[in-house]
């Protein structure tokens, strides 16, 4: 394929590297070679990648036989509009339509598809359902609970601590006790006890046909092990592109090369200056060791104009990653004037940063610059509370990311748990959950509904229950649900529609501001209408759930520009005008609680690294020499004094404009008074003869 070709799929003019990217391997019968594609930030990694997927449709690959595998479903669909509107440009709007990657998603989301396609083969039941991980918390605590660990004379850990170790184990591929020693020193005593909980976690979810998050990578994994298997799936694609590769986990990796092992038809885009997930047992090998993986060993092509940030910013940026011992050589430049150099701020206190901020914001909005077009930045949550309080104090909206989760409200969950239950009745959280909605229902009588329910006859056993006399009333009408729902007497979606005029009741006993969890729920009708059908609803809201709640409409403001306040790692991937990052300081960044290793401090260098190419024009790093830390059990509330970020070493401050503030005001100069003279220093001798 030519590169004229490719060039016609957009008005955007892609330069060398990603014409490089994009053009690797097209036209090769054999299919091309493995690819990485180190992409730096704000180098148009997206662009490329879009335009890679639309020419090999355009030389003729099957978008039926492409995989592509995003850090999530929002990424896919974004790729998915790009690669249509370029294909526009050389196809009919159908046949663009038409032409998209069958298989795009998540590696959760493809995993739960294909297990689904393979389960007779598999031993599993295809009706599986998945838990989320709070519902996965609440299996493990059932688990937790009948093999009477939290009765223990000695405290065991909490079902949430108990799942983040069986996650680390499981997406790491690690040993349960090496994972205790180097996460989880304070539980490592009780190692035994914990094999026998995660044994028992796991019958209990193949009993219930239930699998978790993880099982849906573990399984995905452990099926490609299977050589007949791992043949038919790879035989099925012949281009596997992957997404944001620098935060795959060991699972993911080795799904990746049991896909393509010899590397065919494989391009991975990502950027180990980026790799921030090893919280979620993400690891930065898998890039690192990416081009070795193969013999010959992958092509690799470095994107390293950045279209983002000024020059300036991109050289301190540069400084800082600059001394990470391990990494793939790059250096961001841009054709961008070089403008203002970074400012490095040190001032007094959390209160003194609050002021700061909220200052050079307003002074930045009298200049033309909207709020929305700036945004704090900061290691943890509650870095940011003194700041709040301050832009409430002088009335500056603001956004902060994160908050409630819209499957985390009580009423969402009782809906997707209804729905979960009519799909599965073996699953025995959602069951549980479902049946103490009913009035006069508690722990033991819902035990027996949801026993009755996992018989072989299902609902139908249930519904000849004779439950005690204060549950009696609405039992009828909960059976006859059930029946329905599992029957799929109502065409999907009208079956969620079924489940919403049954809870609705329901809600408006239990909930002073019913009128608006109802209005969640018709939102959830609305999210339903949008898949095929229940199983899929239930997949993709599980692995992928919408992010906030609602709240009743106010009265419309005239004024709607807002600021951003985000952690830096919900802030990955976004870009603002004049970024502000908050307590650049040691024990902030790096966080005290990750500097127990090398592999830890250089993730938080990549953190402060992701944070400053956030920013187009403007950066600024605050430094407060003094900040409180709330409470610590032995002091109570108490003052620390900081220093300045070890990322930012002295030979790295000529990338900065070195301010304190508030500025020092020089005091005006008076002349000595008249009158008597007294020599202090003669005094402070005689003191000593």
């Amino acid at each position: 394929m030519s590169l004229a070709l490719i060039r016609t799929t957009s008005a955007v003019e892609l330069n060398p590297e990603q014409e490089l990217a994009v053009e690797h391997g097209i036209g090769d019968a054999r299919g091309p070679g493995p690819l990485l594609v180190v992409a730096g930030a704000g180098s148009g990694k997206t662009a490329m990648l879009a335009h890679r997927v639309a020419a090999l449709i355009l030389a003729g690959a099957d978008p039926k036989r492409i995989m592509l595998a995003t850090f999530s479903r929002r990424a896919a669909a974004e790729l998915g509009r790009r690669v249509e509107r370029l294909l526009a440009r050389r196809l009919a709007p159908e046949a663009a339509a038409a032409a998209k990657p069958a298989y795009a998603g998540t590696f959760h989301a493809i995993g739960a598809r294909l297990l689904r396609e393979y389960a007779p083969r598999l031993g599993l039941d295809p009706q599986f359902t998945i838990h989320d991980r709070e519902d996965s918390a609440d299996l493990m605590n059932w688990a937790r609970h009948e093999a009477g660990l939290g009765e223990t004379k000695d405290r065991f850990p909490t079902k949430a601590t108990c799942l983040a170790i069986y996650s680390r184990v499981v997406n790491a591929r690690g040993e349960l006790k090496a994972t205790l020693g180097k996460w989880f020193p304070w539980v490592a005593a009780h190692e035994a006890p914990l094999r026998a909980l995660f044994a028992a976690y796991v019958e209990m979810k193949q009993r219930q046909n239930v699998l978790d998050y993880d099982d849906l990578l573990l399984y995905f994994a452990q099926m490609l092990t299977e050589p007949t298997i791992a043949e038919e799936i790879a035989a099925r694609f012949d281009h596997l592109l992957v997404d944001e590769y620098q935060d795959t986990n060991a699972l993911q990796g080795e799904i990746v090369l049991a896909l393509r092992p010899r590397g065919r038809g494989l391009t991975v885009v990502g950027d180990d200056a980026q790799a921030i997930y090893s919280f979620r047992a993400a690891t930065v090998r898998n890039i690192l060791d990416f081009p070795r993986a193969f013999d010959p060993p992958a092509l690799i092509v470095t994107l390293e104009r950045n279209y983002r940030s000024s020059g300036a910013v991109l050289a301190a940026a540069n400084a800082v990653i600059a001394l990470a011992p391990e990494r793939f050589t790059k250096n961001l430049w841009t054709d961008r004037p070089a403008g203002a150099l970074p400012l490095l701020i040190t001032v007094a206190d959390d209160a003194d940063q609050a002021r700061f901020v909220a200052t050079t914001v307003l002074a930045n909005r009298e200049e033309g610059a909207s709020l929305k077009s700036q945004a704090v930045l900061f290691r943890a949550s509650h870095h940011s509370a003194a700041l709040e309080l301050e832009l409430t104090r002088r009335n500056v909206p603001f956004v902060k990311y994160g908050g409630l989760k819209f499957l985390d409200a009580a009423h969402v969950k009782d809906a997707v748990a209804l729905m979960r239950f009519a799909e599965n009745p073996r699953d025995r959280v959602a069951g549980f959950r479902v049946a103490q909605l009913l009035p006069g229902v508690g722990p033991k009588i819902a035990e027996t509904i949801v026993a009755a329910a996992a018989s072989g006859d299902g609902f139908a056993a249930m519904a000849s229950l004779s439950p005690p006399a204060r549950a009696r009333a609405g039992f009828p009408a909960f059976a006859d649900l059930m029946r329905r729902l599992a029957a799929r007497v109502a065409p999907w979606p009208a079956e969620i529609a079924d489940a919403v005029a049954w809870l609705s009741p329901l809600i408006e006993t239990r909930y002073d501001d019913a009128r608006v969890r109802v209005g969640d729920l018709e939102a959830l009708e609305r999210i339903a209408a949008g898949f095929p059908s229940r199983e899929r609803f239930l997949s993709e809201l599980a692995l992928d759930p919408p992010d906030k709640t609602s709240d009743e409409a106010g009265p419309p403001l005239k004024d709607e520009d807002y600021l951003i306040l985000s952690t830096i790692h919900s802030a990955k991937g976004q870009e603002w005008r004049s970024v502000f990052v908050l307590n650049c300081v040691d024990g902030c960044i790096p966080s005290d609680l990750a500097t127990g290793s090398s592999e830890e401090i250089e993730e938080e260098r990549r953190l402060l690294y992701v944070a400053m190419t956030r920013a187009k024009d403007e950066l600024a790093l605050i430094v407060p020499q003094r900040f409180y830390v709330h409470g610590q059990p032995k002091y109570g509330d108490r003052s620390v004094f900081a220093s300045r970020t070890r990322f930012v070493p002295p030979p790295l401050l000529k990338h900065f404009d070195r301010r304190t503030w508030p500025e020092a005001q020089a005091e005006p100069h008076r002349p000595p008074a008249d009158g008597a003279r007294v020599d202090l220093k003669a005094r402070m001798r005689a003191m000593w003869r």
